[in-house]
C-alpha cells in the first residue's frame, strides 16, 4: 500500500492540506510516527514536535498492550485485559516505573534543551504511521487535552475499523487513507518498514527546525505554578463543586473595582495563556479576576463534558457562590468565556440576575440558544474577522438576545486570535466593556 512511512506521510499530507488555515501543531508518535508526521508538517508548514508515549505490555506477551502512558503522568488502561492477564497492582506498578523512565529518556532524547511547543488553544494533528489496537494513541490524545490542545486531529495512513471508531470518539476527527478489517500487522501495508531510530527522530525534528519559528516555553498544562511563579496579588484557591474541588488562581489588583471569572474553552485550563493574557489586562485597569478549571483531569478526557454545557454553567455558577464568601464576593460580577465557555457563560448569566457584565471571545453562544432571551447582563461578542463559521453563528445569536449588547468583529484575526495584535485588540474591548459596566452602585 505505501512504499515507506515518507511515501505514507506525503499521501497523508494531501488529505490534511485543508488544515493548514489553522495554523496546527504536527505531533508525532515516536519512532514510526515521526517520519509520517515530518511530511505532513513540511506540507502545512507547521511546526513538528513528538509526544512521550509507551506501550504497557504484558509481561509474559509484551506485544499485548495492557495500556498505556504519555507525558505529564497520563496512564490509559485496559480493565478488562488487565484483569484477564491476571497481572497484580504491584505487578502493573513495576511495569509502568520502567517504561515511565524509557519514555523520559527517550524525550530528552529527542528533543535536546528544546523545550515542547505551546499547545494552548492550538489544533493538533497528532500523526502514527498506523492503528491496530489504539492504545497509544488514546493515551496521547488525553495528553495533548491536559496539555491545552483546542482541537486533535488524528491522522494515520492505515487502520483497523473498530479502533478507527473508537478513536472517533476520544479525538476530534480520525483521518485514515486506508481502514481495512483484514488489517492484521501495520507493517504489513509497508514495502520498507524498517526500524525509526532515535537518530532519525533527532534529525528530522532538527529538519523541521527550518521551517518553524524559535518555540518559546510554554506556559500551559497541567502542571502547576512553583514558588514564587504567581503574578503580584495572585492566590491559588480551591473552588468546591459538589463532590469534587477545582483548582483555581484568583488575582486582585490593589485598588480592585469589579470581579471577572472567566471560563476557558473546550481543551483549555485555567493556564491558558490567551486567558491569562486577558487576565493581566483585566488587572492593570483594576479588576479581580478568577480562573479556574471546569473539568478535573478525568472528566476533560471525556470529549462528551467539554460540550457538556449545562454542567459547565452549573460550575460557574457553583465558582460565583464561592466567591461571594471570599473578601471580593461584593465587588461587581461579569463573566468572560471563550469557545464553549462562552456558551456556559451566557447560559450562567441567565440564570444569575446578579451578574452585571459579559464578555465572549471567539465564543458559542449559539450553545446556549435558548437562554439567550433570559440574559439581563450587558453582553459584548468578540469575534476574528477570518473567523467566518464563528462570525456567522455569533450574528444569529446576537438577534436572539433582548439585553443591552454588541458585538466586535477584530479584523484580520482567526479563531484563536493567534495573529499579531489581535489578542490585544480583544483584551481591549473586553476590558473597556468591564470598566463600563462593573461599577459599585453608588449608595
Amino acid at each position: 500500500m505505501f512504499r515507506d512511512r515518507r511515501d505514507a506521510g506525503r499521501r497523508l499530507a494531501e488529505r490534511l492540506e485543508p488544515l493548514a488555515a489553522e495554523h496546527p501543531v504536527v505531533v508525532g508518535l515516536p519512532r514510526g510516527g515521526v517520519p509520517v508526521a515530518f511530511e505532513v508538517a513540511r506540507a502545512l508548514k507547521a511546526p513538528l514536535d513528538v509526544l512521550g508515549v509507551r506501550k504497557l505490555g504484558v509481561p509474559y506477551q509484551p506485544e499485548l498492550g495492557l495500556g498505556a502512558i504519555a507525558e505529564r503522568g497520563v496512564r490509559v488502561l485496559n480493565e478488562e485485559l488487565v484483569a484477564m492477564s491476571g497481572v497484580s497492582e504491584e505487578e502493573l506498578a513495576r511495569i509502568e516505573a520502567r517504561e515511565r523512565a524509557e519514555l523520559e529518556r527517550r524525550v530528552a532524547r529527542f528533543r535536546g534543551d528544546l523545550p515542547p511547543h505551546d499547545l494552548a488553544g492550538r489544533t493538533v494533528v497528532l500523526v502514527d504511521d498506523g492503528l491496530a489496537t489504539g492504545g497509544t494513541a488514546r493515551a496521547a490524545i488525553g495528553c495533548l487535552r491536559r496539555l491545552g490542545a483546542g482541537r486533535v486531529v488524528l491522522a494515520v495512513p492505515v487502520g483497523a475499523p473498530d479502533t478507527v471508531q473508537m478513536l472517533s470518539r476520544e479525538a476530534d476527527e480520525v483521518v485514515c487513507l486506508e481502514v481495512h478489517a483484514d488489517l492484521m500487522a501495520i507493517g504489513l501495508w509497508y514495502d520498507d518498514f524498517a526500524q525509526t531510530t532515535d537518530d532519525e527522530v533527532v534529525r528530522l525534528l532538527g529538519e523541521a527546525a527550518a521551517w518553524t519559528p524559535p518555540r518559546e516555553h510554554v506556559g500551559e498544562g497541567p502542571v502547576e505554578p512553583g514558588p514564587g511563579d504567581d503574578p503580584p496579588g495572585e492566590r491559588e484557591v480551591s473552588v468546591p463543586v459538589g463532590p469534587v474541588h477545582l483548582p483555581g488562581s484568583l488575582r486582585t489588583p490593589a485598588a480592585v473595582t469589579g470581579l471577572v471569572i472567566f471560563a476557558h474553552g473546550s481543551g483549555s485550563s485555567r493556564l491558558s495563556p490567551r486567558n491569562r493574557f486577558v487576565a493581566d489586562v483585566l488587572h492593570e485597569a483594576g479588576l479581580a479576576t478568577l480562573l479556574f478549571d471546569l473539568l478535573t483531569p478525568v472528566e476533560a478526557a471525556d470529549r462528551a463534558n467539554v460540550f457538556d454545557v449545562p454542567a459547565l454553567a452549573e460550575r460557574l455558577g457553583a465558582a460565583r457562590e464561592w466567591a461571594r464568601h471570599e473578601p471580593e464576593g461584593s465587588l461587581p460580577v461579569g463573566y468572560f468565556g471563550a469557545s464553549t465557555g462562552a456558551a456556559a457563560a451566557l447560559w450562567a448569566a441567565a440564570d444569575d440576575p446578579s451578574v452585571m457584565a459579559v464578555v465572549s471571545r471567539g465564543g458559542r453562544p449559539d450553545l446556549a440558544a435558548e437562554h439567550l432571551a433570559r440574559v439581563r447582563a450587558p453582553t459584548l461578542l468578540i469575534v476574528g474577522g477570518h473567523d467566518d463559521v464563528v462570525l456567522d453563528l455569533n450574528r444569529r445569536a446576537q438577534r436572539m438576545l433582548v439585553c443591552e449588547n454588541r458585538l466586535d468583529v477584530v479584523p484580520g484575526a482567526t479563531h484563536l486570535f493567534e495573529e499579531p495584535g489581535t489578542l490585544e485588540q480583544a483584551a481591549a474591548l473586553a476590558r473597556d466593556w468591564f470598566r463600563e459596566h462593573l461599577r459599585v452602585p453608588a449608595p
